[in-house]
C-alpha cells in the first residue's frame, strides 16, 4: 500500500548552513566590489574575480535564497536549485581559498568552503534518486546526457592544451605566466573534479540510472551558473583593456545560453508538488 507523507522540510542544520552561506556570501562579494583596492592579487586576475563576485551577488545569491525557501517548503524542484547552486559556490569558495592572494577576508573563504562541501555533500546524500527519476517518466534525457559530454571534452581539451605542454617542457602554463600562482588552481578543479564529474554524470544519465538524474540536476544549474559567471568575467576583462579571443566569447556565450536552456526545461519537467528526501522505512514515497 501506498502511504503518503508530508512534504519534509529541510533540517534545521542545513537551513542554519545555508543562511550562513548566504550571509558570509553577500559580505565576500559586497567587499570585493566596492572596496577600492581590497583585492591584493596581480593586475591580470582582478577583472576575474570582479567578475566572479558581481555574478555571484546579483545572480547565484538571491537563486540561492529562493531555491533555499522553496527546498524547506519540500519541493524536489527547489531542492535540486538549491543543491546547483551550492555546487557552484563551493566551486567558487574553494577557489577563493586556494588562489587569492590572502587577504581580510581569508576565513570567510574558508568558512564559505567549508560550509558549502558540507551542505552539498549531505545535500546529495538525503535525496531519494528514484524520486527524481520516476518524476521525469519518459522526459527525453539525450540532450542533457549530450550536453555533459561537450562540456566535459571542451573542458578536457581546452586545459590540456594549456597545461600539457607546459608539464612536458616544464615551464609555466600561459593561463598564469603573468601572475605568482605556483600551481593553475583553476585547471587542477575542472581536470580533477568537474570534467569526472560531468562524464560520470553522462554515462549515468544515458543509462537512465536514478543517481544520473540527481547529478544531472546539480551540474547543469552549477555549470550554468559558472557560465554566466565566466561571461561576467570576460565583460570586466575587456573593460580593463585584456584581450579575450573573439571565438573563445562566442564558444561561452553558447555553451551558457545552452546550459540555462536546458537547466530550465530540466527543472521544469519535476512536478510542482514532489517529495524530495529518502522515505521513512516501511513507507513509499509518492509523486503527486
Amino acid at each position: 500500500m501506498t502511504v503518503s507523507q508530508p512534504p519534509r522540510r529541510l533540517p534545521r542544520l542545513y537551513l542554519v548552513a545555508s543562511t550562513l552561506t548566504l550571509l558570509l556570501a553577500v559580505v565576500a562579494t559586497s567587499v570585493g566590489l566596492f572596496v577600492p583596492e581590497f583585492y591584493r592579487d596581480a593586475e591580470v586576475l582582478l577583472p576575474q574575480l570582479y567578475g566572479q563576485d558581481l555574478l555571484t551577488l546579483v545572480v547565484a545569491v538571491p537563486a540561492l535564497a529562493g531555491a533555499l525557501y522553496s527546498a524547506h517548503q519540500g519541493s524536489l524542484r527547489g531542492y535540486v536549485v538549491w543543491l546547483g547552486v551550492t555546487g557552484y559556490l563551493l566551486y567558487t569558495y574553494a577557489s577563493y581559498a586556494f588562489l587569492t592572494a590572502f587577504n581580510e577576508l581569508y576565513l570567510v573563504y574558508v568558512a564559505l568552503f567549508a560550509l558549502t562541501l558540507f551542505t552539498l555533500i549531505g545535500g546529495i546524500a538525503r535525496i531519494d534518486p528514484t524520486v527524481l527519476r520516476e518524476a521525469f517518466d519518459d522526459h527525453p534525457v539525450r540532450g542533457y546526457v549530450a550536453f555533459q559530454a561537450l562540456v566535459a571534452g571542451l573542458l578536457a581539451l581546452m586545459w590540456l592544451a594549456d597545461v600539457g605542454p607546459a608539464s612536458l617542457a616544464g615551464t609555466r602554463p600561459g593561463s598564469i605566466a603573468e601572475t605568482t600562482l605556483p600551481v593553475p588552481v583553476i585547471q587542477s578543479l575542472d581536470l580533477g573534479v568537474v570534467i569526472p564529474s560531468f562524464a560520470l554524470s553522462a554515462a549515468l544519465l544515458r543509462k537512465q540510472r536514478a543517481w544520473g538524474y540527481v547529478f544531472t540536476g546539480v551540474l547543469l544549474v552549477k555549470g550554468t551558473t559558472l557560465g554566466l559567471a565566466v561571461l561576467a568575467m570576460i565583460v570586466f576583462m575587456l573593460q580593463n583593456g585584456q584581450t579575450v579571443p573573439l571565438p573563445q566569447i562566442v564558444l561561452f556565450a553558447l555553451l551558457s545560453l545552452t546550459g540555462l536552456a536546458l537547466v530550465t526545461r530540466f527543472i521544469r519537467a519535476i512536478p510542482h508538488s514532489s517529495f524530495t528526501t529518502q522515505p521513512h522505512a516501511g513507507a513509499e514515497t509518492r509523486i503527486d
